[in-house]
């Protein structure tokens, strides 16, 4: 009769750790797979992050706010000819390079608008270089190794069943935690990228200002922000970089169940990271 148990024990046994190992792999591929993407979607620029995206964003831009931002180029262009007039005693003192510096700001100003979207471009074609070239100096990988796995699963078959079941409620526990997670991390990414493509689509109107000084600050503002929000990305990789380091010096201890939090304490603080990714970048660049 008690090998009968034993046997049914045993069988039990190895149906939990089997579904422990099964359920934290899972989990662990499952935020190693997201967080593995990240790499390569913050080093991708606006214009190809999503298909078909940046032309429906440039062509609806250009044919609503284009005509408004020349209203405003015309009209920032004649105050500063009234000015320019009125500051030398109505042309009293009449010179003729004051008109050659006011056609110059004009032209350069109307530069400015029609090309918008190439400045913007360019912008994020420097930011994505950069964080490409962080991208490959981040060696260490975020995922749990097999040797990790298999010095818990050699824990695990050390354990009794009475502390294994625990055990598997409390992991399938954390599963819902790495899942939320694992969503968090992806609504950061593509968070920032809709981020950019707003950004973006609003391009004529703060190009407009660069005309006139009193105003120019506004498309020196939008400026700074399309570097803060572009240079989040090498920040991002760096949260991800250090994310690496901490996951690789995990050890399996005895206490499985505090190793688990562990991991999840990592993820958390992976999290709020990336969070935070967002308002040290603009931060830096005074974007406000």
């Amino acid at each position: 009769m008690d090998i009968i148990f034993d046997s049914m024990a045993d069988y039990m046994k190895s149906k939990l750790i089997d579904g422990i190992m099964w359920c934290l792999t899972g989990l662990f591929d499952g935020v190693n797979a997201e967080v593995a993407k990240v790499t390569g979607q913050v080093s991708t620029g606006p214009a190809t992050f999503i298909d078909g995206v940046y032309p429906l964003i440039k062509s609806t831009s250009e044919t609503a706010l284009m005509p408004i931002a020349g209203m405003i180029l015309t009209f920032i262009a004649s105050y500063e000819l009234i000015q320019l007039v009125v500051a030398h005693n109505n042309l009293a003192n009449f010179e003729t390079w004051i008109f050659m510096k006011w056609l110059i700001k004009t032209f350069v100003a109307v530069m400015a608008i029609t090309h918008c979207f190439e400045f913007t471009m360019a912008i994020f074609d420097v930011t994505t270089h950069v964080t490409s070239q962080a991208g490959s100096f981040i060696t260490n990988s975020t995922e749990v190794t097999s040797f990790q796995l298999a010095t818990l699963r050699s824990t695990l078959e050390g354990m009794s069943v009475g502390e294994i079941l625990p055990l598997y409620a409390e992991v399938t526990a954390l599963a819902a935690g790495f899942k939320i997670i694992q969503l968090i991390i992806f609504v950061v990414i593509y968070g920032r990228m809709i981020e950019i493509y707003l950004l973006v689509s609003m391009a004529p109107i703060p190009f407009s200002t660069f005309g006139n000084k009193e105003q120019s600050h506004i498309g020196q503002n939008y400026v700074r922000s399309l570097l803060a929000i572009g240079f989040q990305g090498f920040l991002i990789l760096i949260v991800v970089g250090i994310y690496a380091v901490l996951i690789q010096n995990i050890t399996i201890s005895d206490d499985i169940a505090g190793t688990m939090w562990g991991v999840l304490g990592y993820n958390i603080l992976l999290v709020f990271s990336l969070f935070k990714t967002g308002t040290l970048s603009k931060r830096i660049f005074s974007a406000q």
